[in-house]
């Protein structure tokens, strides 16, 4: 992104007053789609439909974003050989994180469990059967709300806005249209729930808004000294609670307010949870378009849900970007690995598990290394796919807390090699860049900066859960 080097501001917590300020690796081959086991045979009606109504049909009906419906069995036989082998490679759905190693709790898990899995391979190769029709189950119904998918937990969205579109050429290098719209907005608002929605998803790399908005001056500077280890997170609340009158205007260095990439929607916060949109703000927005062959032009739309008016939620989220590497420097026909530290100046919360590369991505690691020197994967994707941006969006329940000091590493490697399938031309050097040819080696995360107070009641009341179920299972 070209401004995905500037400064991203982070999530603090505001606790007391009703604000919170929330929020050595080898590359492997892959190995071949493994044999479905011997097991009877399923039956589309009876086992696969409901796998797919469940997994699938979110993307796989008709007017969504897949090149195929997968819901009725007329539609399913012509694609079972693809099935088979996007399921075997465990390319579909798109959910790459490893699952034996880190935290495997997300709200918004896709992924196949291994039972899902073997029962349609093993429908796959013996011959897809239809199976008994009066076993197909009802039909699922989709909401219908114009496409915004956050529309199926909050209805319609209070607030959409439209910036100026563009249109891309049927030819041609990379190209970035950066808008600014109004939201209109005459009071403050609290957000609750974003999403950015592209007209023709074919030709947007990414898109993203950032926040244009007046800030007092005393929070800004509470905020650097907390992010240069001068300061607590105690006095930037203080700051928070008692603004010096002193307002600064907007600025080109405006905080990320909401991303849209291929395989990522929309962002939904947890309950007390939300990000503050002020009064006469605007919205900021980065296009990065590729050609695909055919003049196309793009209306990408952002949409707003509000929490109700007067309502304060306890945290707010801001995103910040944990830098893998300050230089990416690819030789040709060579695979790399690159490597970011970040020191958390105050104990912080992480709410997601995002890896951002491009066409040479393979493998992303984000582990903790603690004051103590222990260390802890987070989560590792192993067979990262540039055409899906997944965010994995972890469970409050189990999102990772950290005291102050921890470090958080993240390890990227690229492959600039012929053996990668997506690599243009494995005899360039890559350096680090916006176009898509060029590569990019980033967490984007959204986390939330706690008080002393507030890190040790998560840890405690997360430890007494732990008690209570390990007890529970010694007396069954």
């Amino acid at each position: 992104m070209t401004k995905e080097h500037r400064r991203m501001r982070l999530g603090l917590s505001v606790a007391g007053a009703g604000l919170a300020i929330g929020l050595p690796i080898m590359l492997s081959a892959q190995a071949p789609p493994p044999a479905a086991s011997s097991k009877a045979v399923p039956t589309f009606t009876k086992d696969v439909a409901p796998i797919f109504q469940e997994k699938c049909q979110t993307c796989h009906r008709a007017g969504e974003m897949a090149p195929m419906s997968l819901v009725s069995y007329q539609e399913v036989r012509p694609w079972v050989r693809s099935i088979r082998t996007k399921v075997g490679a465990n390319d579909m759905p798109p959910w790459f994180v490893d699952k034996t190693v880190g935290i495997q709790k997300f709200i918004n898990d896709i992924s196949l469990s291994s039972e899902q899995r073997d029962t349609i391979l093993r429908w796959a190769d013996g011959g897809a059967p239809q199976g008994d029709p009066k076993d197909m189950p009802p039909a699922k119904v989709w909401p219908k709300y114009d496409g915004w998918r956050t529309a199926t937990h909050f209805g319609e969205p209070d607030l959409v806005i439209t910036p100026t579109g563009w249109k891309v050429p049927a030819a041609g290098p990379d190209q970035w249209w950066e808008p600014i719209a109004e939201t209109g907005l005459k009071e403050d608002r609290w957000v609750r729930a974003i999403e950015l929605k592209p007209s023709d998803r074919r030709v947007v790399h990414h898109a993203v808004a950032y926040l244009y908005q007046a800030e007092d001056q005393a929070v800004l500077d509470a905020e650097q000294k907390l992010l240069k280890g001068k300061g607590t997170v105690e006095e930037f609340l203080d700051a928070m609670r008692n603004p010096s009158g002193k307002v600064v205007e907007p600025t080109e260095d405006a905080p990320l307010f909401v991303e849209w990439a291929v395989g990522k929607e929309g962002e939904i916060y947890p309950e007390g949870t939300g990000k503050l949109l002020k009064a006469n703000s605007k919205l900021g927005f980065e296009m990065h378009y590729h050609a695909v062959g055919e003049e196309v032009t793009d209306n990408t739309q952002i949409a707003l849900w509000f929490y109700p008016k007067g309502y304060v939620p306890k945290r707010v989220v801001r995103y910040t970007g944990l830098a893998a590497a300050k230089i990416l420097l690819i030789p040709p026909n060579s695979v790399t690995a690159h490597d970011g530290y970040t020191v958390l100046p105050a104990p912080a919360m992480l709410q997601n598990f995002q890896p951002h590369m491009h066409v040479r991505g393979k493998e992303y690691t984000m582990e903790a290394i603690y004051p103590d020197g222990r260390v802890e994967i987070l989560n590792r994707t192993k067979n990262f796919h540039f055409n899906w941006s997944v965010n994995y969006v972890y469970d409050p329940d189990v999102a990772p807390v950290f005291p102050k000091g921890t470090v958080i590493h993240i390890r990227s490697i690229q492959d600039n090699t012929s053996a990668n399938k997506d690599n243009p031309d494995p005899r360039q050097w890559v350096t680090g860049g916006a176009r898509t040819v060029d590569e990019m080696s980033q967490a984007n995360t959204q986390i939330v900066y706690l008080t002393q107070q507030d890190y040790d009641e998560i840890v405690a009341e997360r430890a007494a859960k732990t008690k209570t179920q390990t007890q529970n299972q010694q007396q069954q």
